[in-house]
């Protein structure tokens, strides 16, 4: 039976919870004072039906976001228990009441016999943060509170390290990894014993299971842009806002991007949206879509603020205003209940920002049952493969992107060709992209899919004795895959002429 300070589905949770687990409930769920009761239960403390204090209660540290810490959100859900936080009132017990950011955490590495609450899951990796939390959660008492748990096994580590499961990350990579043998990068190609994951990751994980009283309504809203620019930046390579080639996959993303994002009838839909909402939140990612968005003309009455890394304002309160969030900065770790409308002006990559953007106005206690959230997005490729991503809760890999983006499309008839016909085929494809390669500094074609299309060649003639009786068996003969500089030169002067009006009219048209 639940009580009016906790919920049915919090209580459940308390029940089950243990030192060295993950409380996996959705934003805006109460897992903080879910958290803390636990907390306050495993002291001795108990507030069913009547309040009863703890017993020696051990120092509590709360390790949580900056921007959560500076809004004093935790004292507020402290002042129940009668705790409070140092340098704040005097306790009453005799314990320590520490909150800090995650940038903080090596601060308490030699903390011992405590109890930590990791607030928002940062464990994940093997950075600092995880090497502090490791040394923590060896002497200490801790949970986490996550309202979205690991997207992939490997973001679960530090915790099943932490929990005894595994000795270190390299036991678990031995025991489950298997990576891919033909990347350029360490890239897990699959998995192994997942059942065992399974049971580990249902062993430490306690979920909240409770029904939202809010209504969300996600809407997409479809802005144009320039198609002729962007079209210009993917054909030529050239970042227009530097003068200077675009060198990397997430350099020519950002260009597309920004190309997309800056169009003025964005701008004008915001507008239109604060025609239907005078008090609003909007999420971004980059500084220029700031500086758009604070000389929109939203009117003389209408407040601007915004938390980013450059300031820190608070939600304003008066009749119509605007907030401008930097995803990074604030997209978790507070909350407001004065306004029903969150417009993402561009989409994040991460499949969990957006999530937890979108929990900062879903809380228990807003007075709104319908909730409205605009994502502002075009029809180019960029914004549909990120779109795509999202849909599939999977972040967005620029890479991945752009190697299919420059990747030769291949014809929906080779699976019908002859040995003979895709052996020719993957010949001309691969002098063709030598001759923009080594002739005209172009690279039609990531350096792994290239990589791939060699390799499937060089197996492909073993099978194939006769591989002179292709077409261009006589430059091929001898190719192994590791280089292509000299296919152009071994070519007869009249395949050098066909090939190379190929290749120009290809890169240059």
């Amino acid at each position: 039976m639940g009580t009016q300070f906790l919920r049915d589905y919090q209580l459940d949770a308390v029940n089950e919870m243990f030192s060295g687990c993950i409380l996996a409930g959705g934003v805006g769920s109460g897992k903080s004072r879910t958290g803390l009761y636990y907390y306050f239960k495993e002291n001795g403390g108990s507030m069913i039906p009547n309040f009863k204090p703890m017993k020696k209660p051990q120092d509590l540290y709360i390790i949580t976001t900056a921007m959560k810490r500076d809004s004093l959100e935790w004292e507020e859900e402290l002042l129940p228990y009668h705790l409070y936080a140092e340098p704040g009132g005097e306790n009453y017990y005799k314990n320590k009441v520490v909150i800090d950011s995650w940038n903080n955490i090596k601060k308490y590495v030699n903390i011992q016999n405590a109890f930590f609450i990791f607030d928002e899951d940062r464990v994940q990796g093997s950075g600092a943060w995880v090497k502090a939390f490791l040394k923590i959660a060896k002497v200490n008492k801790w949970i986490i509170l996550s309202a979205t748990s690991g997207d992939c096994w490997m973001d679960y580590v530090p915790v099943f390290i932490a929990n005894g499961f595994y000795k270190n990350r390299t036991e678990f990579i031995r025991e489950h990894v298997i990576y891919s043998r033909y990347t350029k990068y360490p890239k897990i190609d699959r998995y192994l014993n997942t059942g065992r994951l399974i049971r580990l990751r249902n062993k430490i994980l306690v979920d909240m299971d409770f029904i939202r009283d809010t209504v969300p309504h996600h809407e997409d809203i479809y802005v144009p842009y320039d198609i002729s620019t962007y079209k210009d930046v993917i054909r030529n390579r050239w970042d227009i806002y530097k003068d200077e080639p675009i060198q990397q996959a997430a350099g020519l993303c950002y260009v597309l991007r920004r190309v997309v994002n800056t169009d003025e009838r964005r701008a004008m839909t915001v507008l239109e949206i604060l025609e239907k909402s005078p008090r609003v939140i909007i999420f971004y990612n980059f500084d220029y879509e700031l500086d758009i968005l604070m000389n929109i003309a939203y009117g003389e009455d209408v407040e601007v603020a915004q938390w980013n890394g450059h300031k820190h304002q608070p939600v304003p309160d008066t009749k119509s205003w605007v907030y401008l969030v930097q995803y990074t900065a604030g997209c978790e770790g507070w909350n407001c209940i004065k306004t029903d409308t969150i417009i993402f002006y561009s989409q994040n990559y991460s499949y969990k920002v957006m999530e937890q953007a979108s929990g900062r106005i879903d809380r228990l206690n807003t007075p709104y049952k319908d909730l409205y959230y605009y994502h502002l997005k075009s029809r180019s490729g960029i914004d549909l493969a990120i779109s795509k991503a999202l849909t599939k809760k999977k972040k967005f890999n620029e890479r991945g992107y752009t190697d299919k983006m420059f990747k030769p499309r291949s014809s929906t008839t080779n699976s019908k060709l002859s040995i003979k016909d895709r052996i020719e085929l993957l010949q001309r494809k691969i002098i063709l992209n030598s001759i923009a390669y080594y002739k005209y500094n172009k690279s039609p074609m990531s350096d792994k899919a290239y990589d791939e299309m060699c390799k499937e060649l060089v197996d492909m003639q073993k099978k194939y004795p006769n591989i002179k009786d292709t077409m261009y068996g006589y430059v091929f003969y001898d190719f192994d895959g590791t280089t292509g500089f000299d296919l152009f030169d071994r070519l007869t002067s009249k395949d050098k002429e066909y090939l190379n009006n190929i290749a120009g009219h290809a890169l240059f048209d």
